[in-house]
Order: structure tokens, then sequence, then C-alpha cells
């Protein structure tokens, strides 16, 4: 009588990715002496550029309670003495390109969960490897013996556990989470270490009496679905380690394509912001050519000087990725949504995305020549993909300060000029 084999699923984190990143790099490219992993330090934005939060903090800046995604000022009041370096977003993807790498040569099954993660899927691999823990050490040490950064590997059945399992104790850590641990490993836990679990949640479940994730496991599904719907039913099979989801090495289809952008300063005028959502029309709709596919639905987003947020979408006769049709449709729905209150971030999202076949439904009374637009644009397309980005620019954005390929990874945080920057 044969045993069914287990699956073997490990889920791989890098500890501090920016902030090790960024050690990594000045000490061993720079000749820098102070590894900031062993410092008061954390990656933050450009408060200059309104994008001032903590993206990643060391270990030791735990103890003083620094989060991420508090804003700097918040973090410099706890610590003063914070070392805060910029980021770099053009080093972190060339250094999660060879953690990547790394992780495919134990196993053609990894799904890159973020820049930062994965999972991977080791299940009949102890022939090559050895037993799952073995297998883990030898991935973590190989990781960090070649790039230099360490990682905590989760090891379990299936990848909510192994996600769990990987937030223990860090850095540099293994840790297993099988299905007979759960009782001792994650059930004594805070309800809010749970996967899927945040502060709204928490709160939710604190009001019903639950306070770790063992209770939450023996609570009532029923009494979950109606004080939190269908999440509470997730949650609840979450907390019992259920999880059927299986590991992915190709990504699935976008189901939507956007961008959006914190300006350098409050726009007040109408013409400025439409500047700003010509810009966020130009990298949205590249994107969507890129992958060949259109959309249905434009919606447009607003975040003004208090912080508050409004959005609004409309549904297009036909699915588009032509720049300049995507700009008027947020420009109409920019011009029904804003009150005129001074805006400090603006946002483009697509949604209900078709596959690229033009099927364009004829209309006698708009004469726009759909198809001599579509040429222009996989024309720029062409040339921007071989000569950069900036060899074709709208003359609208000459001599503006708006940058006219906006959203996503600003320019800013994409590279650093380390000629400007003290490196220790």
């Amino acid at each position: 009588m044969s045993l069914e084999r287990r699956n073997v699923i490990f889920h791989i984190d890098v500890n501090s990715a920016f902030l090790s990143w960024e050690a990594v790099y000045r000490l061993h490219h720079l000749g820098g002496k102070e590894d900031l992993r062993e410092k008061v330090s954390a990656v933050g934005g450009d408060m200059a550029m309104r994008h001032g939060i903590i993206l990643a903090k060391s270990i030791p800046a735990k103890k003083f309670h620094i989060k991420t995604g508090e804003t700097i000022l918040e973090a410099k009041q706890k610590c003063p003495e914070l070392i805060l370096v910029p980021p770099n977003y053009g080093l972190y993807e060339k250094c999660s390109k060879a953690f990547m790498d790394i992780l495919r040569r134990y196993s053609p099954t990894v799904e890159q969960y973020s820049i930062d993660e994965a999972f991977v899927d080791m299940t009949g691999t102890e022939g090559l490897w050895g037993d799952a823990v073995t297998a883990a050490y030898r991935m973590k040490d190989q990781i960090r013996d070649t790039l230099g950064f360490t990682v905590n590997i989760g090891i379990s059945e299936n990848k909510l556990l192994a996600k769990m399992a990987s937030d223990f104790q860090k850095p540099d850590r293994v840790h297993t989470l099988w299905h007979n641990e759960i009782e001792d490993k994650m059930w004594p836990l805070p309800v809010s270490d749970l996967f899927f679990v945040g502060r709204a949640t928490a709160k939710k479940l604190f009001n019903l009496g639950i306070h770790t994730i063992g209770e939450l496991a023996h609570a009532d599904p029923h009494l979950l679905k109606v004080h939190l719907k269908k999440h509470g039913e997730v949650i609840w099979a979450f907390a019992n380690g259920m999880d059927v989801s299986v590991v992915q090495s190709e990504a699935p289809a976008n189901k939507g394509y956007g961008n959006s952008t914190t300006i350098a300063f409050d726009v007040t005028d109408a013409s400025t912001a439409k500047l700003v959502l010509l810009a966020l029309a130009e990298t949205v709709g590249t994107r969507l050519r890129a992958a060949k596919v259109r959309a249905e639905v434009i919606a447009v987003g607003i975040k003004t000087y208090d912080l508050s947020y409004a959005s609004h979408q409309m549904t297009l006769q036909n699915a588009t990725n032509i720049t300049i049709e995507i700009h008027r449709c947020a420009c109409q729905l920019f011009d029904e949504l804003w009150d005129g209150s001074p805006i400090r971030h603006l946002g483009i999202h697509s949604s209900r995305v078709k596959d690229g076949f033009n099927m364009r439904q004829l209309d006698m009374f708009d004469a726009t020549d759909y198809e001599k637009l579509e040429k222009m644009d996989a024309a720029v397309d062409r040339i921007r993909g071989r000569y950069g980005i900036d060899s074709v620019k709208r003359a609208a954005f000459v001599g503006s300060p708006i940058d006219h390929m906006s959203g996503g990874i600003s320019r800013e945080k994409r590279t650093v000029d380390y000629k400007k920057v003290r490196v220790n």
C-alpha cells in the first residue's frame, strides 16, 4: 500500500528587501563601511515630491515602532536619528531578477508573488535536493552567499501556511508549518497576523471577542458570514489552514491596467489636471497596447489636499487602447467628478479588458479616424521602445513640470545619483 505524496510548497521572502538590497549595493559596489541593516535606518520617498513615506525599514528600526507606510515625519518623530536613504527601483528590479533566477534552479514552478517574494512548488524534488528543510537551507544559504542578502523560507503543504511560516522569527530563517503544527505554531498568534486580516477586519473580530487565530478557527462560520459576509468564510478557512490555490508559474492575465501619480504641487486648475491625465493616459495606453488588449471601462480617481478620495467610471461603446481616446474619456470623467478642491493625486484605471482584436462599432456621427490614431500610437511605441521614452514627447509637455509619461514608479525612484548621496 503506497502513501499519497504530500505537497511541498515554499514561500521565500526577502528580509527588509529594499533596505537589504540598498545595503548590499552600498557595501559591495560603492565601498561603504556601514551596513544599513544593522543601523536604525529606512528607505523613504522624497518629501519634496510628496512621496514621503517609509517603504522599508531595518530590524533595529522596529524597536522604535517605525512602520512601513507611515510618513517620514511620523518616523522621524519616533527616532530623530533615523538614517533615511532614497529608493532606487532600478536596482531593486535587478536584485529581484537575480533572486528569482536562483529559485528557478530548484524548481520549474515558481510564482513571483511580488518584487521580493515568491512561491515555489518543491513537490517531488526530494531526489534532487533532499527533504524539504534540507532543500530550504540550501536555497536560503545560496541566496545569501551569492547575492549578499538574506531571506526567510516558510514550508508547508499549501501556499497560505507556507506564507504564514515565512513570517515567523526573522531574519535568515527556515520555518515549517505543516497541518499538524497549526495548533501549536499558528493558533496562539494574534488574529491580526493572519493573511487577509487587515485593520478593519481585525477590529470587527475583536468586537466579536475573537483575538487569536485559534479563536477564529473555532468560531461559528455562520456568525462570521453574518458580520463579515464572504470574507468571514475565507478567513475562517485560512485560520484552519485551508487553501486550495496552486503555485502558478505563468502569471494570470491582468483584469485591468492603470497608473496614478502624486503631483509635486497642489493642482488648482483643470488645464494642469488634464495635462497630468494625458501623461497617465500615455502610460496606460502603452501598457494596454504592449499586452495586445483593449479596455471597455475607464475610471478616474482624484485625491485632494486633505487626502479625501473620489472616483468615477464610464463604460465605452468600443473597447480601446488609443491614448487620445483614453484621455478624452478621462477628461470627461474629471469634469463630472472634480469639485474644485486642490488636487494632490490623480489616477486612470481601466477594466473589463478584451483581447486586442478591433471590433469597433461604426458611428456615423463620429468622424474620428481611429485607424490613423492606432497607427500613430504604434509608431510612437516603436520609437520609444528603441530610443527611450523621452525620444517622442507631445508638444503640450515642452517646458511643463509634468512628466509626459507619468504613473507607476516615478523617475526619481528609478535611479539614484550616488555621487550626491553620502555613503558611509
